[in-house]
């Protein structure tokens, strides 16, 4: 699998709310920073599990729609929305916001992400 699918992939399966299938993408050794409108954070492994878990208690339903993405060597840009559902009211989607991550592979996995978002 390409560095591209792997992302591609990661997107569209339901990680972002889905612990288990998190653990499949990411890297033991992972470390995420976010700029976002909060500021700043840094996540590593525990911290986007714990992250994750927290999102899977609200949103029944999580859609990521990519609009660009490049890619060199082992590094992968994309420029993304995010979407949800939430469990008050699966019928309606909700815009999160607008994101823009670089990816950094190693083994196969999610090793370093680079992120920045803004609310919707």
């Amino acid at each position: 699998m390409t560095a591209k699918e792997l992302v591609v992939d990661f997107y569209k399966s339901d990680a972002l709310i889905n612990c288990d299938i998190m653990k499949e993408f990411i890297h033991p050794d992972i470390t995420f920073d976010w700029n976002n409108s909060n500021g700043f954070s840094q996540m590593d492994y525990d911290a986007i599990l714990r992250y994750t878990e927290e999102l899977s208690k609200t949103y029944i339903r999580s859609k990521v729609k990519i609009s660009h993405i490049v890619t060199q060597d082992n590094l992968v840009s994309v420029r993304y929305t995010h979407g949800v559902k939430i469990i008050e009211n699966p019928r309606e989607e909700i815009l999160l916001g607008y994101f823009m991550v670089i990816w950094e592979i190693k083994d196969s996995k999610l090793f370093r992400g680079f992120q920045i978002s803004q609310k919707a």
